[in-house]
């Protein structure tokens, strides 16, 4: 890709549409305001491998298969929403870890979630199949090497505006008294989700 001008619209491009609130966002959000910052950056790489997966998949012309079959994209959508549904009552019911554990101290779950809901995400597909293949230039060489750059470059974009977005909310988290305001916050968070997943049902529909 010598010539930069697709590239950089691509990434105008990602950007715009990364800005616009949407599951990924919302989720950081409230799990950072819950958990902390430490656990959202667990989140934003788990997020980030998926979108990552996502792109190594369409370089080899797999996503296509996802988005012109049915079944395969509902059996990714409703698992996504059933995923999230099942964390919203692992939060609720505080199956995450005993009511005195520190809520800061599961990064794990947070990556293994933040990949999983994103690899159960049909638009994810969706973007790489409608959305990048615009921008690559089939004579300015391989088409996969550009669909593995233009894959990068939107998720380090994506990833930059997560990073912001957990910086934010968990900055906010050291004006809640966590300690006793647990059930509360746990309870939000649970909300949150549940949202989430009806927000995920509607945008993949």
């Amino acid at each position: 890709m010598a010539d930069l001008h697709p590239l950089l619209a691509f990434a105008l491009t990602a950007l715009v549409i990364e800005i616009t609130p949407g599951p990924n966002m919302t989720y950081l959000a409230a799990l950072s305001l819950s958990n902390g910052m430490r656990t959202g950056f667990a989140a934003v790489a788990g997020i980030a491998l998926g979108l990552m997966t996502y792109g190594v998949i369409a370089s080899f012309g797999l996503a296509a298969v996802i988005d012109n079959s049915p079944l395969l994209y509902g059996v990714l959508r409703w698992g996504g929403v059933l995923y999230l549904l099942w964390l919203a009552w692992e939060a609720w019911s505080g199956q995450g870890g005993s009511e005195a554990a520190d809520l800061n101290e599961r990064p794990w779950p947070a990556f293994r979630r933040g990949l999983i809901t994103n690899l159960l995400n049909p638009k994810a597909a969706v973007f790489y199949v409608a959305i990048l293949p615009e921008f690559v230039r089939p004579a300015a060489g391989s088409v996969t090497s550009q669909t593995l750059l233009l894959s990068l470059i939107y998720v380090a974009i994506a990833t930059l505006i997560h990073t912001v977005i957990v910086t934010l909310a968990g900055s906010m988290q050291s004006m809640i008294d966590v300690a006793s305001n647990r059930r509360i916050i746990r309870g939000g968070f649970a909300l949150a989700l549940v949202g989430i997943a009806i927000w995920f049902a509607v945008a993949t529909g």
